[in-house]
Protein backbone atom coordinates (compact mmCIF):
# COMPACT_ATOMS: atom_id res chain seq x y z
CA UNK A 1 0.00 0.00 0.00
CA UNK A 2 0.92 3.54 -1.13
CA UNK A 3 1.81 5.95 1.67
CA UNK A 4 1.62 8.78 -0.32
CA UNK A 5 -2.43 8.95 -0.36
CA UNK A 6 -3.99 11.29 1.81
CA UNK A 7 -5.39 9.51 4.96
CA UNK A 8 -3.74 6.20 4.63
CA UNK A 9 -1.55 4.79 6.93
CA UNK A 10 2.25 4.22 6.83
CA UNK A 11 2.80 0.27 6.20
CA UNK A 12 2.91 -1.70 9.84
CA UNK A 13 0.22 0.39 11.35
CA UNK A 14 -1.64 -2.33 13.02
CA UNK A 15 -3.94 0.52 15.19
CA UNK A 16 -7.98 -0.30 14.58
CA UNK A 17 -9.46 2.51 12.77
CA UNK A 18 -12.84 1.37 14.78
CA UNK A 19 -12.89 -1.05 17.55
CA UNK A 20 -16.11 -1.95 19.51
CA UNK A 21 -16.76 -4.63 22.20
CA UNK A 22 -20.53 -5.45 22.54
CA UNK A 23 -21.67 -7.07 26.40
CA UNK A 24 -24.96 -8.61 27.36
CA UNK A 25 -25.33 -9.02 31.24
CA UNK A 26 -21.85 -8.56 31.52
CA UNK A 27 -20.87 -11.22 29.23
CA UNK A 28 -18.96 -9.92 25.85
CA UNK A 29 -20.67 -11.34 23.10
CA UNK A 30 -18.80 -9.86 19.97
CA UNK A 31 -16.53 -7.22 19.12
CA UNK A 32 -15.96 -5.50 15.61
CA UNK A 33 -12.62 -4.40 14.47
CA UNK A 34 -12.24 -2.41 11.22
CA UNK A 35 -8.28 -1.79 9.50
CA UNK A 36 -6.82 -1.18 6.48
CA UNK A 37 -5.78 -3.41 3.91
CA UNK A 38 -4.47 -3.23 0.62
CA UNK A 39 -8.10 -3.31 -1.29
CA UNK A 40 -10.27 -0.91 1.32
CA UNK A 41 -11.01 -1.49 4.74
CA UNK A 42 -11.82 -4.58 6.50
CA UNK A 43 -14.18 -5.15 9.43
CA UNK A 44 -13.44 -8.47 11.08
CA UNK A 45 -16.11 -9.73 13.39
CA UNK A 46 -15.92 -12.04 16.44
CA UNK A 47 -19.06 -13.17 17.96
CA UNK A 48 -19.12 -15.57 21.25
CA UNK A 49 -22.35 -17.64 20.95
CA UNK A 50 -24.78 -18.85 23.71
CA UNK A 51 -24.37 -22.29 24.15
CA UNK A 52 -25.69 -24.52 26.50
CA UNK A 53 -22.78 -26.31 27.89
CA UNK A 54 -21.00 -22.43 28.11
CA UNK A 55 -18.21 -23.12 25.54
CA UNK A 56 -16.41 -20.65 24.07
CA UNK A 57 -15.52 -20.88 20.47
CA UNK A 58 -15.75 -17.47 18.31
CA UNK A 59 -17.48 -17.26 15.13
CA UNK A 60 -14.69 -15.06 13.07
CA UNK A 61 -15.67 -13.70 9.88
CA UNK A 62 -14.42 -10.28 7.97
CA UNK A 63 -16.01 -8.29 5.67
CA UNK A 64 -14.98 -6.17 3.12
CA UNK A 65 -15.31 -2.62 2.24
CA UNK A 66 -14.01 -0.61 -0.36
CA UNK A 67 -13.54 2.86 1.78
CA UNK A 68 -14.03 3.72 5.03
CA UNK A 69 -17.28 5.46 5.19
CA UNK A 70 -18.87 1.92 4.07
CA UNK A 71 -17.10 -0.16 6.96
CA UNK A 72 -18.46 2.89 9.28
CA UNK A 73 -22.09 2.70 8.16
CA UNK A 74 -21.85 -1.39 8.39
CA UNK A 75 -20.50 -1.01 11.93
CA UNK A 76 -23.12 1.47 13.04
CA UNK A 77 -25.74 -0.54 11.87
CA UNK A 78 -24.97 -3.61 13.69
CA UNK A 79 -23.84 -1.48 16.83
CA UNK A 80 -27.83 -0.34 16.68
CA UNK A 81 -29.10 -4.11 16.13
CA UNK A 82 -27.37 -4.91 19.19
CA UNK A 83 -28.46 -1.85 21.21
CA UNK A 84 -31.78 -3.19 20.28
CA UNK A 85 -31.03 -6.69 21.20
CA UNK A 86 -30.17 -5.09 24.95
CA UNK A 87 -26.28 -5.05 24.54
CA UNK A 88 -23.70 -1.98 25.52
CA UNK A 89 -21.46 -1.31 23.49
CA UNK A 90 -18.21 0.18 24.65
Amino acid sequence: MSTDAPGLPAAGFDRPLLEHEVRRDGRVIATLRAHYTETGVTVESRVFPVTENGGTTALNRPFAFSTIDHARRFVDEALVAFEYLNCTVA
